[in-house]
């Protein structure tokens, strides 16, 4: 089948904080045609259904409907189209992208292409987590869609799965909706939150909190009717609720990347990039939490910022790097992003840890030879580190990896 054909100058995929932001700047920029697909019904992505605080700056804080209709509304006043329900299915050609929405299936030919699809929740499915298929399990998104978007009834009683900052918005969610939180369940031997965070939001609805536990089982047919959970020390319990929200464990939304065959970076899953947010396909570019999963909305919009200045370079005729220097980091840091570098890179890389470490020291070596090394704030589980970029002027740019190690813990 044919299809019909139209041509933009950039086109973004993914109507999120990222990709409202890109469009918005280059279209304030003088690009002419920006277009912005989302397969939801409205622009905005995450944000839309998370009505706590904490969205905005400090002067001006916002929930996150209010901050969603910000950036899209910022984007349709710079002169970008955001076309709702559209999925992009395939790549058509190498700046070409099939599509199917409203209208039908057509190819949308463009200059350059910034990916900015974001990231999910892994399922239960996905963690393995045996027994029934009853109703009532939800992972943080389901839930808070079907909560704040869709006016939907839950059950009574619920189980939280995780005790990180998400894991506390889950909860906020159930407590919306009238429903009791039992429990919150985390394999690890503390809260994988900030300590006030966690405290307050103890305090605040007087959750258990079990920490070295897993859930092992989900019990119930048609409805849930409560979960079996296993401690470190091997005993094994059984919690009655008919609801549970398995939190955080965040993977991106890279199956378009990988349909395209662009290198994927083994420790964040997302689209490898540079400085620029350049992928390893020229023209295409990536920001967000498909980058990093996952980050604030502020810093999915900062990526915006900074990948529409990237474009509009390779707009004006910039050159498409050939090579850059990998940039990998040694347990227990999980990912770093960007993850690729090239002397001179300015903007600041983030990265996660698997345990928690009191007064980190992050260590910058080429080739055995010290570049650069920092001390950081605590490092926290599920919780950003930043690596300021004052030592790439040094790295050899014909040299092996980058690697970045923590010390000091």
């Amino acid at each position: 089948m044919t299809r019909p054909a139209r041509e933009v100058d950039v086109l973004v995929v993914g109507a999120g904080p990222a990709g409202l932001a890109a469009a918005a700047r280059l279209a304030a920029a003088g690009v002419a045609r920006v277009e912005v697909l989302d397969r939801e019904q409205d622009a905005g992505g995450v944000p839309r259904h998370c009505h706590h605080g904490g969205f905005g700056t400090w002067t001006h804080p916002l929930t996150g409907p209010a901050y969603a209709r910000l950036v899209r509304d910022a984007a349709v006043r710079a002169g970008a189209v955001v076309r709702t329900g559209v999925t992009a299915l395939d790549w058509a050609g190498p700046l070409a992208l099939d599509t199917v929405g409203p209208q039908g299936a057509e190819t949308v030919r463009a200059a350059a292409v910034v990916l900015a699809t974001g990231a999910r929740e892994r399922p239960r499915a996905a963690r393995l987590v045996p027994g029934t298929r009853p109703e009532g399990v939800y992972t943080t998104g389901e839930l808070q869609q079907a909560v704040h978007l869709y006016g939907q009834r839950i059950g009574t009683r619920a189980v939280v799965v995780g005790a990180e900052d998400v894991s506390y918005s889950a909860v906020d969610t159930v407590r919306a909706a009238g429903a009791e939180v039992v429990a919150m369940i985390s394999e690890s031997g503390r809260a994988q939150t900030t300590p006030a965070r966690a405290q307050s939001g103890r305090l605040r609805h007087r959750i258990p909190l079990l920490t070295d536990t897993t859930v092992t089982e989900l019990l119930g047919h048609g409805r849930l009717s409560g979960v079996r959970v296993r401690h470190r020390d091997g005993r094994t319990a059984q919690l009655a609720c008919d609801t549970v929200v398995f939190t955080g464990d965040f993977v991106p939304d890279h199956e378009l990347a990988r349909r395209g065959r662009l290198v994927l970076d083994p420790g964040t899953r997302g689209p490898a990039v540079d400085g620029a947010l350049r992928t390893s396909r020229p023209g295409v570019f990536a920001a967000g939490s498909l980058l990093h999963p996952v980050e604030s909305a502020a810093t999915a919009t900062r990526d915006g910022v900074r990948v529409a200045a990237a474009v509009l370079e390779s707009l004006a005729g910039g050159e498409w790097p050939c090579r850059a220097v990998p940039l990998v980091v040694e347990p227990p840091l999980r990912w770093i992003a960007p993850n690729l570098v090239a002397p001179g890179d300015e903007h600041p890389y983030l990265l996660r840890t698997s345990v928690p470490a009191r007064r980190p020291v992050l260590q910058v070596v080429q080739n055995g030879r010290l570049l650069h090394q920092e001390r950081v704030r605590a490092a926290v589980p599920h919780r950003t580190l930043t690596l300021t970029a004052r030592w790439t002027r040094l790295v050899d740019g014909n040299g092996g990896p980058v690697r970045v190690a923590l010390a000091g813990r």
